[in-house]
Order: C-alpha cells, then structure tokens, then sequence
C-alpha cells in the first residue's frame, strides 16, 4: 500500500512539472475519477479505468467526459476515451460513442462509432462526428440520420450548429415523415421549430400531391410550406404553378400568388391568374386578378375570362363559374370569323358542353350580335365544335348593313352552328325584323318590316342570305327611298359593337392592371465559412497519439459544390428584407 501511495506521489509532482510547461493561459483537462494505472510502453500517457465507483469522469472548461477507459496525455493537454464515451455540454450538446478524442488547447472533440448526439428536440445517429467547441459546431461526413419529434432526416453530410440549434445537411437529403417524403440538395433544419429551409432542386412527394421547388420553406411538424423559386405542386389532374406557393397538408389547401397557372390535364385547359386557392378535399379552384381559361381543342382554344373564376367537380364533370364582367373568346380557324361574348356572370359544364351566359349577355358570332335575358350556347362533346344556341326571354338580333341594320327580336331565340358557324336562326313568339333585301349583286332591293308569329333566317359565311316568315302577320317590304326613320331601329335596338371581343387580348380590354403582391422572398443559405479551417498542414495542431491526420481537416469537395450551387458562397449578398 505504501508502494502505491509512493507511486502515486511521484505521478503528482511529475503531472504539476508537466502542467508547469505548458502555456499557462491554457486550462488543463481535469481528471474527476477513475482508477490510475501508468504504463512503461506508454511514457506520454496517464491512463483511467473506472472502477466500483463508476466510469471515468473528465472535466474540461464546461464540458464533461464520462467513459470506460481515459488515455490522458498531459503533454499534449488531450484525451482519448474508449467504450460508453459520453461528452456534454451543459443542455446544447449531448454525445454518447464508442470512442472520442478530446485536445483541450484547440477545444476539438472528434468521436466514432454508433454516435448519438441528442439535443431536447432531435438525436443524430452517425459514425463519425466532429464537434467544435470554439465554433460550437458539430460536423459530419460519412452519412447521418437525425430523428425529430416527427420525422427522420438523413444525408451524406451534415453540420450542427449548436447556438442556433440549426442542422443544415448536404448531398442526397432526404426527410422521411409517414404522410410524406422530402429530397433535397441542401436543408436547413432547425431542430426546437421542426423547420426545414430547402435549397437547390426539392420534392415534398406524398399520396395526394407533389411539390417541386428550388427554394422554399417548409413546417414539418405543422406540416405547411412555402415555397418561392420555380415553384409547381402537382396533383392527380392539375398542376399549380406561381411565383409564390403556400400549401397546408393538414387541410388539403394550397395558395398561388402571381403569375399564377394551373394545368388540368385530364379536361386540356389552363388557367391564369394572379392569385389562386386550391381546396383539394372539396375538388375546387378559384383564381382571379386577370383570371381567364383557356380550353384547348384540336385547332383552337376557347378563353374565358371574369373578375373570378370558381373550377369544381371531378375531371370527368369538370364545372367553370365565372363572376362579374366576364367574357369568352373562341378564335375558330383561319376561315371563320371569332365568336365571343360578355356577361355578369357565365357557367360552363364541359361534360355537357354548354355554357350559359347570364344578366346582360351579348353573343356575337360572326357579323351577328345576339342578346337576351339569358344565352345558352351547346357544343358537341364529341367534335368539340359548337352546335346550338338559345337565348331565353327578349331575344334580339342585329347584324350591321351598310345601309342601317338587320335586326330581328322575338320572345325566343334557337340557332344552329355549322363548321362552328351561324347558319341558321329560328325566331319565335311576338317576332318582328327589319332586314336589308339585296339581289345576287349585293344591291338594295327593299328593306322588310314585319311582324309574325315566328321568324327563320338563313345565314352564309355568318351573314345573313334569306329569312322566312311563318304564320306571317303585318308588314310590308318599304323601297330603300320610302323607309320610315322612325321604322329603322326596332324598341329595345342597343347596339354593342364597341364592346366587340376581335382578339383574345380584348379579354382584358378596359379593365385597369392588377397591382401583384410584392413576393416576400426565402433568403439564401447564409455563408458561415467552411467548418474546417483551411490552414496548412504545418499549423494544425493534432497529437501524435490522434487517430487523426490533415487529411481529416479538409472540407468535402461536394459540400463546397453543393453550398455554390445553392447561392451559399461569401460574395452572396441578402437584402435586409429577405428577398432574393
């Protein structure tokens, strides 16, 4: 027993010469307990194995070390630990391994085998770890996994940063939650909020939808994201695109802002806008601010246009509501003239394919402008072309002549479309007409005021050729010289032409610019350096006994590519707003 004592006398006074050497500015590591054993073979190193008591207990300027058995080299002011290796730093840092490594002058840990590292929100798994402690940064690069409250995040290389409890991981990131699955170049993750920044190419995939971004924001734990750069989320028949995208998984909601399409691939249309709402649960759109539809067919698109335009039911029952000052455009070939029309308001079943135009409504198909109360207008589901129209209650024709106007009104209006052409017109109920006779030479024969039961007209190339009377009543057909003034223009003539849609772009025509929304952006990835210093080899410190080398002090080539490629680089610079 005194041999011992002796020993362990001698051990003091030679740790104290020892600690007497080095550079007084730097606290030595602290041996809290353990069993002492001094090896020959090992001259530079003091050696700790835990006994009855417990594990051995290292202390070091806040940080703790607990392990089966310390490697304490004095000299070198630096620890090696083996087996159920803990550190911990106060409630920011709590690392459990099979080894460690610990240099108490760089305050450098570096630790392997099945390492946790646990903080109150989250544990990374790893193999190996680097921890900083003047950076207060931990860093890895041989592949980790860190468990949050609600999902797994995984990647090839990973960094922690301690003070903001931020993890930002590289290459092949991937979240796997059980409603949905995230990949990403790069993740910004804060551990206390459970939320994810993304950056470079990103997918949220799940059952119902996809969301594709390459900057964006998203709650994991609220399961709500934002997302800003070539933002989409696809849905089984739509696709949504905009400047700016917000979507809330829990209500099955997603929100468009500015410059704003949504493809409905299953019916070929597309809607524009500036400001859209997607109700997934309840098969609903509605868009507005420049809000306009264009359906798609063989050879031409149909536009459809209102202050707001509501899009419900399934693919196969598509239904399109417009609100207030809407208008349609149908361009039709090269050899036809555009039909289009205004309305308050305007429905449109596309598995029907009718559209009812409603409060004020003009047609005008051609030459001809039609109004009524109410216009239905049928295509044929099949070809697609238009095929009848009714106009209900006040029905009233007019198609400008060069020497007044044909005019024709009655209670009730059907027409027949050929080749999405006007050519037939039947007029019924309290009918009366002033049309404009001409001979095969386009020359004025007569002008025909009458009044009858009901009333068809012929028309070619969308201009009317002959009209027939049935069940005529009274009238007469006046020369051009002897027509009364007062006979010209039939009760409740308003005649529209101005109002005429000629070009798609008269959709918007007297109607003022929406002003957007200014798009409040996601900042980039801010630059913080690369977690290894980059200094030569020569001003490395690394103990002789370190299973470490320079090479380990180098930053992985993918990470720097990975971090430029995502506007992560010193030259960046971030407005103060957040925009980019």
């Amino acid at each position: 027993m005194k041999i011992v004592h002796y020993i362990f006398l001698l051990f003091l006074c030679f740790s104290s010469v020892l600690y007497s050497q080095q550079d007084s500015l730097k606290q030595k590591v602290n041996i809290k307990s353990g069993y002492l054993e001094i090896k020959p073979e090992l001259p530079d190193a003091i050696i700790y194995t835990k006994d009855a008591e417990g594990q051995v207990y290292i202390v070091h300027e806040g940080v703790e070390m607990w392990c089966d058995q310390a490697y304490v080299y004095l000299k070198d002011n630096f620890v090696k630990a083996y087996g159920n290796v803990r550190i911990a730093q106060g409630d920011t840092v709590n690392l459990d391994s099979r080894y460690a490594e610990y240099n108490g002058n760089t305050q450098f840990a570096f630790a392997s085998g099945d390492v946790f590292m646990k903080n109150p929100q989250s544990t990374l798994a790893t193999d190996t770890l680097y921890f900083d402690r003047i950076k207060q940064q931990a860093y890895y690069r041989s592949g980790g996994t860190v468990i949050d409250t609600s999902s797994t995040l995984t990647s090839k290389i990973g960094r922690y940063y301690a003070e903001s409890k931020k993890y930002q991981f590289f290459s092949d990131v991937v979240i796997k939650n059980p409603k949905y699955t995230v990949n990403s170049k790069q993740v910004d993750f804060y551990s206390e909020t459970g939320g994810a920044y993304l950056y470079g190419e990103s997918t949220i995939v799940s059952e119902a939808s996809t969301v594709y971004c390459e900057r964006g924001y998203y709650d994991t734990r609220a399961d709500i994201g934002y997302f800003v750069k070539n933002s989409r989320i696809d849905y089984d028949s739509r696709v949504l695109f905009g400047d700016s995208l917000y979507f809330d998984r829990s209500k099955n909601f997603a929100s468009a802002t500015n410059n704003i399409r949504v493809l409905d691939t299953a019916n070929k249309s597309i809607i524009r806008g500036h400001y859209a709402e997607v109700f997934t649960d309840k098969d609903s759109l509605f868009i507005t601010k420049r809000a306009v539809a264009v359906t798609l067919q063989d050879n031409d698109s149909i536009y459809v246009h209102a202050d707001t335009l509501r899009v419900t039911g399934k693919p196969e029952n598509r239904i399109l509501k417009g609100f207030y000052r809407a208008r349609f455009f149908k361009q039709g070939n090269l050899k036809e003239k555009p039909t289009s029309g205004k309305c308050d308001s305007i429905f449109v079943n596309q598995k029907t394919g009718i559209t009812k135009l409603f409060r004020n409504p003009v047609l005008w198909s051609g030459d001809s402008q039609i109004t009524g109360d109410t216009i239905y207008i049928l295509s044929d589901t099949l070809t697609e072309e238009l095929d009848t129209l009714k106009v209900f209650n006040n029905a009233f024709l007019i198609q400008k002549d060069s020497a007044g106007y044909n005019q024709v009104k009655g209670f009730r209006l059907t027409g027949l479309f050929t080749n999405n052409q006007l050519d037939t017109v039947n007029i019924n109920k309290n009918t009366e007409v002033v049309y404009y006779s001409r001979n095969e030479k386009k020359e004025l024969t007569g002008i025909n005021n009458t009044v009858s039961s009901s009333i068809q007209m012929y028309l070619e190339n969308q201009t009317i050729a002959g009209i027939r009377f049935i069940k005529q009543g009274k009238g007469k057909i006046y020369p051009p010289t002897q027509f009364p003034e007062n006979f010209e223009k039939l009760p409740g003539f308003n005649w529209r032409g101005k109002e005429q849609l000629k070009l798609k772009e008269d959709l918007f025509k007297g109607k003022p610019v929406p002003i957007l929304r200014k798009i409040k952006g996601i900042p980039l990835p801010k630059y913080e350096g690369s977690f290894f210093d980059e200094n030569p080899d020569y001003e490395l410190s690394i103990p002789e006994a370190s299973k470490l080398s320079p090479k380990h002090f180098r930053s992985e080539p993918n990470e720097a590519k990975t971090r430029e490629n995502n506007g992560d680089k010193p030259e960046n610079k971030i407005k103060e707003n957040g925009e980019q």
